[in-house]
């Protein structure tokens, strides 16, 4: 089990790579994580053999063990709709009880549930590599725990803690959350992680030995700073500062792409791979000085399209994208960001609310109770204009969604022209240059970035096996 002593302290990748590492020795793996917080979701297989969703990153540790992901590796998916209130998914689907239930009051009738997905793994594989969630010694949650500790004594997991050392306080974060654990959790901590180290690892003594005195865990994994790893983020934005193959300066750039980063941006990880072409440029986009000289502008998925609306009009944004558009310049919006081109958005079942859309493309969303979970293998149509390259193109993409869209038939008959490009999925404006799909995951196929930029997609394998071999080359002494 990979614990962290915070969020964003290396947990998602270092349990990806120890999956890989695994899996090239023979083992049959599976990854594992009881709840995960965040918007940022693939569809996956559901036991009765439909589909449902989990969080990204289970999903990439999922290729990394070479096995197909399934809705057991995340039984608990928490997606943030506001700042005091997520949607519930429960072993891939939607469960309004749960949403609506006090979250102290879940814990009794959803452990079972994790239990039981856990055990499942257990006997199905040679080696679960789990992953715990922001820190196991928030002592106001101990007794709730159900991604953490109480998973680790489920199992008698073996368990690495691993800190952000680039943060600085690394000794104290470790130290710290050791002590605020009781001895028998204590007893399951197996080794302590030093991740994103940047300087002369010879200084770091004695501070290893000092803390293996006080702690009895030694440090048996000291990692550098990885600005390349090759992993989507799962959480947050991929630093625009971070070095990338595709990391150019503005002068350099052939193509300057602004994100519209709005507070509830889903699905972020899409976009990881235009992070990796040569000569872009990506830009996340607050403000109306953020879109100001961009090629392409991108409204994202969002887990509140009405909300996020209404965000982006406070900020201006909504005048800067039509002065854009109105340009000829590229515009794509992606699930919610299609919704949002659209004329109006209609809400009679309390989902999502009502809205006047933005009103580039000539379309209605009504939306619905019923959740669209879904892969989908299309053929894209004949689209003229900017996103032409895309004619024809056979796409490998997901779906998730609450609206259903459709071309506004008053608007058609007054003569606003509109190109359908996947009937139900994907439109274009008369121009061509306003684009608008509800296909997830465009950005990871290799036919478009070869349309689109005369670029290769990266070979994830290829990344897998990278992290891989550097669990050789990190740790000090065998992974247990």
């Amino acid at each position: 089990m990979v614990l962290g002593t915070s969020s964003h302290a290396g947990k998602s990748w270092l349990a990806t790579a120890l999956c890989r590492w695994y899996s090239n020795r023979g083992y049959r793996v599976a990854p594992f994580k009881a709840q995960n917080m965040s918007n940022n979701a693939r569809v996956v297989a559901t036991p009765d053999g439909g589909q449902g969703e989990i969080g990204s990153a289970q999903y990439f540790q999922a290729l990394a063990a070479r096995t197909v992901p399934d809705v057991r590796m995340n039984p608990l998916l928490l997606k943030p709709e506001a700042d005091t209130r997520s949607q519930v998914v429960v072993l891939g689907q939607v469960s309004d009880t749960f949403t609506r239930m006090p979250w102290r009051e879940r814990g009794p009738h959803l452990w079972p549930v994790l239990a039981q997905a856990l055990d499942a793994l257990c006997a199905e594989n040679d080696v679960v590599v789990i992953e715990g969630a922001g820190s196991p010694a928030e002592i106001n949650l101990h007794d709730s725990d159900m991604v953490n500790m109480r998973v680790a004594r489920h199992v008698q997991a073996h368990c690495l803690l691993v800190c952000d050392i680039d943060r600085g306080g690394a000794f104290a974060h470790l130290y710290g959350t050791w002590a605020l654990l009781p001895p028998s959790e204590q007893a399951l901590l197996r080794g302590f992680v030093l991740n994103k180290f940047r300087g002369d690892a010879a200084l770091l003594e004695p501070g290893p030995q000092m803390l293996h005195d006080l702690t009895g865990v030694p440090v048996v994994a000291t990692i550098p700073m990885l600005w390349q790893h090759g992993l989507p983020e799962e959480d947050g934005m991929f630093h625009s500062a971070a070095p990338a193959s595709g990391t150019v300066s503005p002068k350099a750039a052939h193509t300057r792409i602004a994100i519209v980063a709005y507070p509830r941006i889903s699905n972020l990880d899409e976009f990881q791979p235009l992070h990796n072409v040569a000569g872009v440029q990506l830009v996340w986009a607050r403000t109306v000085a953020d879109l100001a000289d961009a090629d392409w502008v991108i409204l994202p998925g969002s887990k509140a399209t009405v909300a996020d609306l209404h965000w982006l009009r406070q900020q201006g944004l909504d005048r800067a994208i039509a002065d854009h558009a109105a340009q000829g310049r590229r515009v794509l919006g992606i699930c919610g960001g299609l919704q949002m081109l659209g004329e109006a958005l209609v809400d009679s079942h309390g989902v999502d609310g009502n809205a006047h859309g933005l009103g580039l493309l000539p379309l209605v969303t009504q939306f619905a109770p019923d959740k669209t979970v879904r892969h989908s293998q299309v053929r894209m149509g004949t689209l003229t204009g900017a996103w032409q390259a895309l004619s024809g193109l056979e796409l490998h993409a997901y779906e998730i969604h609450h609206g259903q869209t459709a071309v506004h038939p008053a608007m058609l008959a007054a003569g606003q022209g509109v190109q359908t490009a996947m009937e139900g999925l994907a439109w274009a404006n008369a121009s061509g240059h306003v684009l608008g799909c509800y296909l997830h995951g465009l950005f990871e196929s290799a036919a478009v970035l070869q349309a689109l930029f005369g670029a290769q997609a990266q070979d994830m394998d290829a990344v897998f096996d990278r992290l891989a071999a550097g669990v050789d080359s990190w740790f000090a002494r065998p992974v247990a």
